[in-house]
């Protein structure tokens, strides 16, 4: 099955999807932190935390943080969670080049590893994780329904996919004013500050195109899951979706 999200792209010209945003993510990994920080108004954090919070009664010893980018929900999940040891991969290399600092910065680094992997056809074995996480990252996978199962595939029996992505607001004003947002001055910030012009307007068209809410719970269960609950943050500007692989 295709959604409208896997053909959008962030350049338009012949190469894969997935190419394409390795390149892209590449290009703006300089500048990502802080224009997402800003561009959230710092909300992007509280909604971090309030994910890595909900995981604290799942088994969690075993970590495995999918298009990991920055390194920023792993970091989070190291701090708060305490696990054994969390795994963290991406396909940009650009991006784990920040994360690998900032996690050796903060100490971390006997806990955090990375390793660069195609989300579509992770090098893992079976059943080899309590959880797996995506912080902002399935909206870009090439394949959906194909990285969901490989997400599923890694779990350990009694584990649980815990996913946190950026929405639309579906309700008035809200919807009206994001629009406004998205279309308008995120392109504007995102190419004065990342040098990249096509970026900020690739990662607004996904959350427009990306399935919500019951759509996605129900993509999730298609997937191999049994049990899969969500919770919508600040007027639905942003969900996390919790997968449980047994009932």
């Amino acid at each position: 099955m295709g959604y409208a999200q896997e053909k959008i792209t962030p350049y338009g010209n012949r190469q894969a999807k997935g190419e394409q945003v390795e390149q892209m993510f590449d290009h703006i990994a300089h500048s990502y932190d802080d224009l997402n920080h800003w561009l959230s108004w710092g909300i992007d954090r509280r909604w971090r935390r309030a994910t890595v919070d909900a995981m604290k009664s799942l088994p969690h010893d075993e970590l495995l943080d999918v298009a990991t980018g920055t390194g920023d929900f792993a970091m989070l999940a190291c701090r708060r969670l305490h696990p054994k040891s969390i795994l963290a991969t991406d396909f940009s290399e650009g991006m784990m080049a920040v994360a690998r600092k900032k996690v050796k910065e903060a100490g971390m680094d006997h806990i955090i590893s990375f390793q660069k992997e195609d989300c579509l056809q992770l090098s893992l074995p079976d059943e080899s994780f309590d959880a797996v996480t995506v912080a902002y990252g399935v909206r870009n996978f090439q394949d959906l329904d194909k990285g969901l199962r490989e997400i599923c595939r890694v779990l350990r029996p009694h584990g649980a996919a815990v996913i946190l992505e950026l929405c639309t607001p579906r309700s008035f004003p809200m919807k009206q004013l994001f629009w406004l947002y998205s279309h308008i001055v995120m392109p504007l910030l995102g190419r004065l500050v990342s040098k990249d012009p096509r970026a900020y307007t690739y990662l607004p068209a996904t959350m427009e195109a990306f399935p919500q809410g019951e759509v996605m719970q129900q993509i999730l269960l298609r997937a191999g899951f049994k049990r899969v609950e969500f919770r919508r943050f600040t007027f639905g500007l942003s969900t996390v979706y919790i997968a449980h692989k047994q009932v």
